[in-house]
């Protein structure tokens, strides 16, 4: 008998799951997608094996195409009936938070409710959206028996088991880097063991749930936290004339040290830049807050998570103040000025937008009264924020151009071209794209994150 697997949610975690599972030799997985504006198209694009992730993917494309074409072993569908047989469900739905940082759960309330209604008695149901710690326990759990009138641990299996993908490495990190398995009973942990240990090639960590939540967010807090800390070292120098990347790459030179491991002298001194984005970071530190806030016994305030995340937060309007004083210097308001903002994906050579800081600053920029045109060649909707895909269209008669996404065409910029089609020669640097004295010697004014002015 195939081991019937439901991946609900077709997303940057729901899609490589489900392919790698659909890999191994009697699994058959179908993919539940909702035929959305937004992303119902993905359903026929993946039964066409297309993958429907825009950038540079590794093996993706390839895993598809065999699973869905040649083995035909993954579909994907709009309608909820494969829940009923289906001997694991993964739930992989977004997990947002809202203005005021709470979570949004509407997403994984109604899909917790459709599987209690449908699943079969002794099924597992794996939770991998990141959530706030104690959400497992306290919202997925009490749903599901709800709908069912099954007990979880004894009747069903519940398990959270969360991913740590990347966008341009979603295949590499789910089945290279070690995986926590967080199951309500020690049997929902095993059973969780039992799905993962054929696509896995690491180190399969069995815990409790609670224990696995909190690893989750707090990973990603920890990678917002030491950002954030970067951020303001390279205000610093930006303030005193030094160039962060040079004092980054001093602090980051001492040696690891076996030899005195608890005085171990490494360093890892993060990247300063114009915004943090993606679907974890800008909201993984309030899902560790939150939690705490609503299921713990201590009620404090974590100042160094929330002031992080506001310094983070606050990066691209750093980089609006850098257009403003760059504008002044070449004798002009921001009123009024074209501004041609390069790349709108958070992350280099992706066309995932999931809170892109470049969003922030366009808004910014847009209430100052800059005309904005927003050029990036891979993010196929702007949702509001209109795209051109013609970076030298973009360019054309710009009063400054800003450098929101590291993606490569911008390295290949040519600055004396540049200088020739704008109106006004002013560049903006977030990604340390541009070394300072090649832009001033092109004849450009040059601001750029953590690079002072001497």
């Amino acid at each position: 008998m195939p081991t019937k697997i439901v991946v609900v949610g077709m997303g940057y975690v729901g899609i490589p799951a489900a392919a790698l599972l659909a890999d191994v030799e009697g699994n058959i997985v179908t993919g539940v997608q909702r035929r959305s504006k937004r992303s119902g198209w993905k359903i026929d694009a993946l039964n066409e094996g297309q993958n429907p992730i825009g950038g540079d993917e590794p093996g993706l494309e390839e895993l598809i195409k065999r699973t869905v074409v040649d083995k035909k072993t993954f579909t994907v569908t709009d309608s909820l009936d494969p829940i009923k047989e289906a001997d694991y469900i993964l739930i992989d739905v977004q997990t947002p938070t809202d203005a005021d940082h709470i979570p949004r759960y509407e997403s994984l309330r109604a899909v917790s409710a459709d599987v209690g209604k449908l699943f079969k008695e002794g099924a597992t149901v794996i939770i991998e959206s990141t959530v706030a710690p104690g959400t497992t326990n306290n919202i997925v759990k009490p749903i599901l028996e709800e709908h069912s009138g099954k007990v979880a641990g004894s009747d069903f299996h519940l398990v959270f088991s969360y991913e740590r993908v990347m966008v341009g490495r979603l295949i590499h990190n789910i089945v290279k880097y070690p995986r926590a398995v967080g199951g309500l009973t020690p049997a929902c942990t095993q059973k969780g063991l039992e799905l993962y240990k054929d696509i896995i090639d690491a180190p399969l960590v069995p815990t409790d749930a609670i224990t696995a939540e909190i690893a989750k967010v707090t990973e990603n807090t920890y990678r917002d936290v030491n950002i954030a800390f970067a951020n303001e070292v390279a205000m610093i120098c930006e303030s005193m004339g030094a160039d962060f990347h040079e004092v980054r790459e001093l602090v980051n030179n001492l040696p690891n040290d076996p030899s005195n491991p608890h005085a171990n002298p490494h360093r890892n001194l993060h990247f300063a830049g114009g915004g943090v984005g993606g679907h974890c970071l800008p909201k993984d530190p309030w899902l560790l807050k939150w939690g705490n806030d609503n299921y713990g016994t201590i009620k404090f305030n974590p100042k160094v998570v929330v002031e992080s995340r506001y310094i983070n937060m606050w990066m691209p309007t750093h980089m609006v103040q850098l257009t403003k004083d760059a504008l002044n210097e070449a004798g002009r308001e921001i009123k009024g000025s074209k501004i041609a903002l390069l790349g709108f994906a958070f992350l280099e050579n992706s066309d995932d937008t999931r809170n892109t800081p470049s969003r922030d600053a366009y808004e910014e920029l847009q209430k100052l009264g800059a005309e904005v045109m927003v050029h990036d060649h891979l993010v196929r909707d702007g949702e509001g924020v209109p795209l051109e895909t013609d970076l030298w269209k973009c360019l054309e008669g710009a009063h400054a151009v800003i450098i929101m996404t590291r993606h490569k065409p911008y390295y290949d910029i040519d600055l004396a071209k540049l200088k020739g089609v704008m109106e006004t020669p002013v560049l903006i640097d977030g990604r340390n794209v541009f070394e300072p004295k090649v832009a001033l010697d092109a004849g450009l004014i040059f601001r750029g994150i953590g690079k002072g002015r001497s």
